[in-house]
């Protein structure tokens, strides 16, 4: 296997581990990872990086390029809907003070870097093209 194929590895490993990392704290009560988030969205985030996997050892670097973006493109999503969704999801209260202070109660937490940086590895390690050089016998 060649490094790059080892650090898009990682990074299709990254999106699975990071699809179980705590992504939101509503009201400092609970976490939500991707799957509490929206169930069928994370297992499409998780087929994805299967797919990814398989691409790597099956050694086709296009479907590894292709199941990178589509991942960071999902990823991109998720956190563009939650981002909206915190933001609106108090907006049936008519104070603005008071659905922009509910608003603010909801945090974002770390799982967010590490969904990140699995596609942007597998990305990574997708477009390097580095060969391993060959090391040759003397001739004697």
């Amino acid at each position: 296997m060649r490094i790059s194929s080892l650090v898009s590895f990682a990074g299709f490993l990254l999106i699975i581990i990071g699809s179980y990392c705590p992504l939101l704290r509503p009201f400092g009560l609970f976490n939500m990872n991707v799957f509490k988030l929206s169930q069928p969205y994370g297992m499409t985030i998780l087929l994805v990086a299967v797919i990814g996997i398989l691409g790597v050892f099956l050694n086709r670097i296009q479907l590894v390029k292709f199941s990178a973006w589509v991942a960071l493109i999902l990823v991109s999503l998720l956190l563009l809907a939650s981002v909206l969704k915190v933001n609106t999801s108090f907006s049936f209260i008519p104070f603005k003070s008071i659905s922009g202070f509910l608003a603010k109660q909801i945090r974002f937490k770390w799982g967010w870097y590490v969904l990140f940086a699995g596609p942007v590895l597998a990305l990574i390690g997708a477009f390097s093209t580095r060969q391993l050089s060959k090391i040759q016998k003397p001739d004697l």
